[in-house]
């Protein structure tokens, strides 16, 4: 017998041996609720046969059985919680077989080298990653092609864009391979038990529940996590098995290829998080989402590619047949991943509005990046009218870069003028607070109202149109951000920046331009300027302004002319 074969042996071994040990936990528990029945039944036959009489047996025959009938009933009632209990569903874009026949095609014949159940269907989600998901509660309906008990295939969209049609299929394989363990009478039993656990745990923090059911899932909830807690090792081993023996299975299957395309997995990842963090959040921040994050992806990593010297070559594979080809229409499958992403990565609204409208990528430097300088300029702004800081002089009452300059230059306001921000650099000491605290603190508080705001409207539109239950088929989506909070600090200096490239476009002739891994960019003399960050945190933070003038005077931006903002 080969090395693959007994090595598959063993992972298919453990994981079996690991998930009668979460049924054990199963049967520990029923075993657990019958004995007080099957200690009344002791009792009350031994009473009918004489051989238990007297009034202390009495007693105690009744005693039991009132105990036995009360934990059986909530036993059944535990029971009917867990089953009812709807597992949990990873947010995704379903792809019909009609939709993507190829790809139906590629995971079918790849299942049918591999030797396993074909996958029940095929989903995308927004990230750079693949696994199989078991929706065969019954609360998730039935299947159209009648294959319950196989898992649905969940493959990250990044991949089908940056990937060609062979690296897909080797990276795919050990995946589609897990669906041989999967069909497993007890791993499925077992897979099953856990998820109904889990399920239950998390059932009373549901938004929109009932009464009755709410006080279910909280009386339920001690027990699934005791149950949970006491499978949760086993539980892991097994999944260890069945991903060590899928993995030998793949062997068989494009082995060389897939140390290649691995590499492709990682380049990727980097490539969508730098779009997605840089580019993309920017966007979401102004109302707008990018409706083709897939097809960016693809710029994004060969322009990581040019400039990374370890990434040499991989461009070269671009040639080849991308596995987006697979799908009938690309487009519309990456728009609808696209507003996915917006709305797990940044909490949008689940259909596109007047304040949620997609943005092509030829538009993103005019719709995007010069209406969020405007934007921020117009805060910063609009807080030092607040503040009470005067215009600057001969800018005959326009916004101006040389007052925002001369005001974070100027000496420290009166401690009791100035807001309350607890997150600034010596909070705990009023006396030290200067200018750009008090300008910080403004932002930071506008910046807040305004994402307080979106967040009502998100809601509505959510409740409004039925809930992601109603879209997207789902529970309601969990949020993952991408970036911690903005300090105040920093978002000073965000909008400091913004009314220095406001400025540059409007006196300067720069232009606003997209840089693929860095997001909004200064083009002046169509030349990306990246000398701009440091001269703006020597203003912010240190009052100096002396790098940003030098700046200023350097690329001919003149600060004492009034610029436009929105």
């Amino acid at each position: 017998m080969s090395g693959t074969v007994i090595g598959e042996e063993m992972g298919a071994l453990a994981a079996r041996s690991r998930a009668l040990a979460v049924l054990r936990v199963r049967s520990t528990a029923l075993a657990v609720v019958l004995l007080p029945a099957a200690v009344a039944v002791v009792l009350l036959v031994g009473g009918a046969t004489g051989r238990f009489g007297g009034d202390g047996w009495d007693t105690a025959r009744w005693t039991v059985t009132s105990v036995a009938v009360v934990v059986l009933l909530a036993a059944g009632a535990v029971a009917a919680v867990i089953a009812r209990a709807k597992p949990a569903v990873s947010p995704t874009v379903q792809l019909t077989e009609a939709s993507a026949p190829d790809l139906y095609r590629l995971v079918g014949d790849l299942a049918e080298r591999l030797e396993v159940p074909p996958p029940s269907a095929i989903a995308l989600t927004p990230d750079c990653d693949s696994w199989l998901e078991d929706r065969t509660h019954p609360a998730h309906g039935p299947r159209a092609d009648g294959r319950d008990d196989a898992p649905v295939l969940v493959i990250g969209s990044p991949f089908l864009w940056w990937m060609r049609v062979a690296e897909l299929r080797a990276v795919l394989a050990p995946v589609v391979a897990g669906t041989g363990p999967s069909a497993h009478p007890d791993i499925a039993a077992a897979r099953r038990f856990v998820r109904g656990l889990d399920a239950a745990v998390g059932l009373s923090a549901k938004p929109g529940l009932g009464p009755v059911r709410r006080i279910a899932g909280t009386l339920v909830r001690p027990v699934a996590r005791l149950l949970l807690r006491a499978c949760r090792g086993h539980a892991g081993e097994m999944e260890r098995g069945v991903a060590a023996a899928a993995s030998e299975r793949a062997q068989a299957v494009d082995y060389g290829l897939r140390i290649v395309a691995q590499e492709q997995v990682g380049l990727a990842y980097a490539g969508w998080d730098r779009l997605l963090t840089r580019v993309a959040l920017p966007a979401w921040r102004m109302g707008r989402w990018p409706s083709r994050l897939d097809a960016g992806v693809v710029s994004a990593l060969t322009e990581l590619s040019r400039r990374d010297r370890l990434a040499e070559g991989f461009t070269s594979r671009l040639g080849e047949r991308p596995a987006c080809d697979l799908l009938e229409e690309p487009g519309a499958v990456d728009e609808a991943a696209s507003l996915l992403a917006a709305r797990l990565f940044h909490g949008g609204p689940a259909e596109a509005g007047p304040d949620w409208s997609p943005v092509d990528w030829q538009r993103y430097p005019e719709e995007v990046v010069d209406r969020k300088w405007r934007t921020e300029a117009a805060r910063l702004h609009r807080v030092l009218d607040t503040m009470g800081v005067r215009r600057a002089p001969g800018a005959a009452g326009g916004p101006t870069l040389a007052r925002v300059v001369e005001h974070l230059t100027g000496d420290p306001e009166p401690a009791a003028d100035l807001p309350v921000d607890d997150s600034l650099d010596g909070a705990a000491d009023p006396t030290t607070r200067t200018r750009g605290d008090a300008l910080a603190a403004g932002i930071s508080a506008d910046v807040s109202r305004a994402e307080a705001a979106r967040e009502r409207s998100t809601d509505h539109h959510v409740t409004g149109g039925g809930g992601a239950e109603a879209v997207w088929g789902c529970d309601a989506l969990p949020l993952v951000l991408l970036q911690p909070p903005r300090t105040s600090r920093e978002l000073l200096a965000d909008h400091v920046t913004a009314m220095v490239c406001c400025a540059a476009v409007d006196t300067a002739g720069a232009t606003p331009g997209m840089d693929w891994l860095d997001g909004p960019a200064l083009l002046i003399g169509g030349e990306r300027r990246t000398d701009l960050a440091a001269r703006v945190l020597s203003l912010v933070e240190d009052g100096d302004p002396e790098p940003l003038r030098a700046w200023l005077a350097t690329t001919g931006v003149r600060a004492e002319k009034p610029v436009r903002l929105v």
